[in-house]
């Protein structure tokens, strides 16, 4: 079909949606923030409600098409990637924030609504919506549910799962599901709300949901430090649990430091390199929690754990030490990174990496990883970066031919292939790694039962087989 019977098609059928056909419109929304896919989608589509997206669902059965929900696309799992023809359902036009309770402490959005926009709407108010990462000006709520999207202070307030009240999902059926109304108390049976957080668009798409708010946490304060080891990260965490009240814990490489720093042109925090650099973000309240933070430095430089450090002394300094960390990912964006987004239970982090370590030693020797993590929920990130001399192709496979050792260690310590980004195009070749194939089947099962024509996201997730 060419882009103008397509257009006339849609223009007859879904006559009050927004659409395009255009080239640079198809590519531009046919793809996410991973590079190793060529976008190939017939149009996108930018309905305003859920009745748009119904008709939309509705039509895709009639004709046999396949839809690609996309939010802000800032995935790194190849989840919202178009490849094959499909239609782009873009939720980005669905931005309206509606009903506030301040009661319940629950507030009505509509899928598209930007993830900081949530968190401001939340201040006006007086409260808090924690989830957070350095994608929050573009990701989109409904992108976030289908991910589960977790950031930077799960270890304090968890993921995007503890904050979904209610949600209206249109099926791939086209049925309409409005799902637990914000109840906190619901014992009615399976509650579906769950099983979409986490679907990743295979089984319905969010429209909208009724988010929590939290009261807002206690004044904060932000402490970088240079770590003397890798052994010493989960003696600092363990000392720093023990003295303070975190929100956060995150780790990151000096090679990593370099390409921040190089990329956004920050000063060096410190007067030499150190192997590895914690950023903390803790409550500093009261006298009290000075002093605790005080003795917690002290006890580690002790130790010999902690080789140099800053607190910050104001919210402008707090954000900007954030920066060594929040703009990892950015400064490697240019240098196509093959990411494994990995979890193993948080006291495994440091055997879990030294042996990796060695996996990468033996099989990339002449490339450049970059790691860093919430180390304080056992998430790793593991970006291996592109040399000049490889095209994308012929560095994917590369990447691609060792990760049966990498995701092979990954089983062996009971972890997940993905903690946070989702499974996508990319781990789904490696889901059985943390999933059984009895688990994988039922899988299967249910994308049938709510999807049985097989138009959401098709290919993406589930394996077409069980592994043998």
């Amino acid at each position: 079909m060419t882009a103008a019977d397509t257009h006339s098609l849609l223009q007859d059928h879904l006559p009050e949606v927004d659409f395009s056909t255009d080239a640079q419109a198809v590519r531009h929304y046919g793809r996410d923030w991973t590079r190793f896919h060529t976008p190939a989608a017939e149009a996108v589509l930018w309905p305003r409600s859920t009745e748009q997206v119904q008709q939309v669902v509705a039509l895709a059965n009639r004709l046999g098409k396949s839809l690609v929900p996309s939010g802000g696309r800032t995935g790194y799992s190849a989840g919202a990637v178009a490849t094959n023809g499909e239609w782009v359902l873009s939720l980005e036009k669905m931005r309206a924030i509606g009903d506030f309770d301040p009661v319940d402490r629950l507030v009505s959005v509509q899928a598209g609504v930007v993830t900081e926009q949530l968190q401001q709407f939340a201040g006006q108010q007086g409260l808090f919506y924690p989830v957070d990462f350095a994608s929050a000006g573009s990701s989109q709520i409904g992108g976030n549910i289908a991910t589960n999207a977790g950031g930077i202070r799960v270890l304090r307030y968890g993921m995007t799962r503890d904050y979904v009240a209610g949600l209206t999902v249109v099926t791939g059926s086209g049925e309409v599901l409005r799902l637990n109304n914000g109840l906190v108390k619901n014992a009615t049976g399976l509650d579906l709300r769950h099983l979409m957080v986490g679907s990743e668009g295979v089984l319905g798409i969010i429209t909208e949901a009724q988010m929590r708010l939290v009261d807002p946490p206690p004044p904060q304060s932000v402490m970088l430090l240079a770590l003397s080891s890798l052994d010493a990260v989960m003696r600092v965490f363990a000392l720093a649990r023990e003295k303070l009240t975190l929100s956060s814990f995150e780790l990151f490489s000096h090679l990593a430091l370099q390409h921040v720093r190089a990329h956004r042109q920050l000063p060096a925090p410190f007067e030499g390199p150190s192997p590895w650099y914690v950023l903390m973000e803790f409550d500093h309240a009261s006298e009290a929690d000075e002093a605790a933070a005080m003795a917690f430095f002290e006890a580690g430089m002790e130790a010999g754990d902690i080789e140099d450090g800053i607190i910050s002394q104001s919210v402008e300094q707090a954000r900007q030490l954030w920066q060594y960390r929040e703009g990892i990912s950015e400064s490697i964006a240019a240098l196509t990174p093959y990411k494994n987004d990995i979890a193993v239970r948080v006291s495994r982090v440091p055997e879990f990496m030294r042996r990796l370590e060695q996996v990468l030693a033996e099989h990339y020797p002449d490339f450049e990883t970059v790691w860093f993590g919430h180390i304080g929920d056992g998430n790793l990130h593991l970006n291996i970066l592109k040399p000049d001399s490889l095209s994308v192709e012929d560095f994917q496979r590369r990447c691609e031919s060792v990760n049966a050792q990498v995701y092979g260690l990954i089983e062996a310590m009971a972890g997940s292939v993905s903690a946070e980004h989702g499974v996508g195009l990319l781990k789904k070749p490696y889901l059985h790694h943390s999933r059984s194939a009895a688990e994988i089947e039922l899988m299967r099962q249910i994308k049938h039962a709510f999807d049985p024509n097989g138009v959401l996201n098709p290919g993406k997730m589930l394996p077409a087989s069980s592994p043998k």
